[in-house]
């Protein structure tokens, strides 16, 4: 599990590293964005994942990448928004919001952690087609959860599926490295 460890936090850098740049490129821009705004970003791009993987032909030049980095990135956005709720205007600066950032990918990276050991590392055994479709599937259910208006009966709140999803998807980018 060390060899996770070191692997997750290289592909958490290079989200990290690009959420930076775009925090400087964009400001907090993404702070208006309300949580069903969010897990549709995710949405499209888990989807166009599966289309990538599905289909012979791309007419884009990205591979399934750049979105595993995308899901990550807005997920960890997702938590920031759950935590700090949504803002009229964008209210974070740079180092603020990377604070909030790392705070988020620890806590996610604790929870893979206690998971993983649980779980005996099963996730090097699947394939990254089956990541997608379990990052799908966590989707579906944040937007059922947003339909019931955050409540749940015996079911895990959003915050646990955003953090499976961005686990899913360091699986994910880690087997494609």
């Amino acid at each position: 599990m060390q060899n996770t460890s070191k692997q997750y936090d290289t592909v958490i850098e290079e989200c990290r590293s690009l959420f930076i740049k775009k925090m400087s490129d964009y400001g907090s821009a993404w702070r208006i964005l309300r949580l069903p705004s969010l897990t549709d970003q995710i949405f499209i791009k888990a989807q166009r994942i599966r289309q990538l993987q599905e289909n012979d032909v791309r007419k884009v030049d990205e591979g399934e990448k750049s979105e595993f980095i995308g899901i990550i990135n807005y997920s960890i956005m997702a938590l920031i928004q759950l935590e700090k709720g949504i803002a009229d205007q964008p209210d974070l600066s740079t180092e603020d919001a990377t604070i909030l950032y790392d705070k988020h990918s620890v806590f996610t990276k604790d929870l893979m952690m206690n998971k993983n050991h649980d779980y005996g590392e099963a996730w090097r055994d699947m394939r990254v087609s089956s990541l997608t479709d379990l990052i799908l599937q966590k989707l579906l259910r944040v937007k059922q959860i947003e339909d019931n208006k955050g409540k749940t009966i015996v079911s895990e709140g959003i915050d646990a599926n955003y953090q499976d999803m961005i686990n899913y998807a360091v699986f994910a980018m880690i087997h494609l490295t």
